[in-house]
């Protein structure tokens, strides 16, 4: 089905269990914290970090806390799915800023279940119950940024 589209060329070979991974986070950062998707990620095979601008320290309980949303979501088991739009189609709430001024008109929407739905063309597993166990390694708080680090891991 995607070779009837034209899409961004893509020159990065993701993981896909940690790049799905890195869509259930992003959801669930926005969900516990009201932020916006992670300003900066950087996800592998072996270990990955996403930095968040939050509005103030998480506490250690609501660090536990994204770590258990994290695994429930992803034993729910949920559907990993595409849909290709045009622009001019995009359904509310979805935004084109982190594409590159030279994106296609035609944008292809990553749905995980009803839990979250984002333009991207990397790798993704089939369900969420694929990625595994996510473990988080450690965070870090910048006051001076309001930037909150995560550090995790899938097994």
């Amino acid at each position: 089905m995607a070779e009837d589209y034209l899409l961004n060329e893509h020159n990065k070979e993701e993981f896909p269990p940690a790049h799905t991974a890195e869509h259930l986070l992003n959801q669930t950062m926005i969900r516990l914290f009201g932020c916006e998707r992670s300003y900066n990620a950087h996800v592998e095979r072996k270990k990955s970090k996403m930095s968040f601008y939050l509005d103030r320290k998480p506490s250690r309980q609501e660090e536990k806390e994204i770590e258990q949303m994290m695994n429930e979501v992803i034993e729910e088991d949920l559907p990993v799915t595409f849909e290709y739009v045009t622009r001019d189609n995009l359904p509310e709430g979805i935004s084109l800023d982190r594409l590159p001024d030279d994106a296609s008109d035609t944008i292809r929407l990553v749905r995980i279940g009803d839990y979250d739905v984002c333009p991207c063309i990397g790798k993704h597993v089939r369900s969420t119950s694929q990625i595994g166990r996510f473990e988080m390694l450690g965070t870090n708080w910048d006051e001076k940024e309001r930037s909150f680090r995560v550090r995790f891991k899938i097994v």
